[in-house]
């Protein structure tokens, strides 16, 4: 059966409680092997399949995540639409611990990671149009779901793509703010492009874990970022439930 939904699950999310499992592949791809074997399961009555983008244990580090076999081996699943839910630093004021929010755009700061499929034996160049590089109709069902679940979720920002796996400086931060940036995250790219390039309704859901480097006194700690995550994660799985109950058959 053709998953409706594939879940991409960042820190804090390695696995999905409410999921009734069915089966898990261990794929391989062109690319090399996934972060983590695909969970299917049912979810809402809906069948979807679960990656861990950081490994079952959270071992992979966000430099190290092998995007293109992660991308390409939920493709391969016949999945049209992927959730990405990732864990992110608050630069706008209204970005708290705690807070949801559905990024609309991205700007990218990574280097150094394998970005495209198109690269290789090409009989020609091909560009993908990137201007809005989230899909506005998954948006808008989160949008919705969130709505109706009154999460107060942040409708509209931008995600600043950090290489990592550092935290960044105060005077980093500054400048995302003045570059328009409203949350800050290790992992949205490539992974967002490649998913464009699979031709895949892709959109995010992040989940503010700390104020970013500067934002308020003192040091950030992991335990801090857990302890945030762990809070936020529960409104995060009933928002995926309400979610697939908008979702048109694939």
């Amino acid at each position: 059966m053709t998953p409706l939904l594939a879940i991409i699950g960042g820190t804090g999310l390695t696995a999905l409680d409410p999921l009734q499992i069915t089966g898990s592949e261990h794929p391989s791809t062109p690319y090399g092997e996934p972060s983590s074997p695909l969970i299917r399961g049912q979810l809402g009555e809906r069948s979807v399949v679960f990656l861990a983008r950081h490994g079952l244990d959270h071992t992979l580090p966000p430099h190290k995540i092998n995007y293109r076999a992660n991308l390409w081996a939920l493709h391969q699943t016949g999945v049209q639409q992927i959730v990405a839910v990732a864990a992110v630093g608050g630069i706008r004021d209204d970005m708290a611990p705690g807070v949801l929010a559905f990024p609309d755009q991205i700007i990218d700061y990574t280097y150094g990671r394998a970005c495209t499929f198109f690269e290789e034996n090409l009989s020609q160049v091909t560009h993908i149009d990137f201007t809005e590089p989230y899909c506005p109709d998954l948006r808008n069902r989160l949008i919705l779901a969130a709505r109706q679940l009154h999460l107060g979720a942040r409708e509209s920002c931008t995600y600043a793509a950090m290489p990592g796996p550092r935290l960044e400086t105060a005077a980093e931060i500054r400048k995302l703010a003045r570059d328009g940036c409203d949350i800050v995250g290790m992992t949205g790219m490539p992974e967002a492009a490649l998913a464009r390039e699979l031709g895949l309704r892709y959109a995010t859901c992040a989940v503010v874990a700390n104020w970013a480097a500067g934002k308020v006194a003192g040091q950030i700690t992991m335990a801090e970022i857990e302890q945030n995550l762990q809070h936020s994660m529960a409104r995060v799985k009933n928002l995926l439930i309400q979610l697939i109950a908008l979702l048109d058959p694939p």
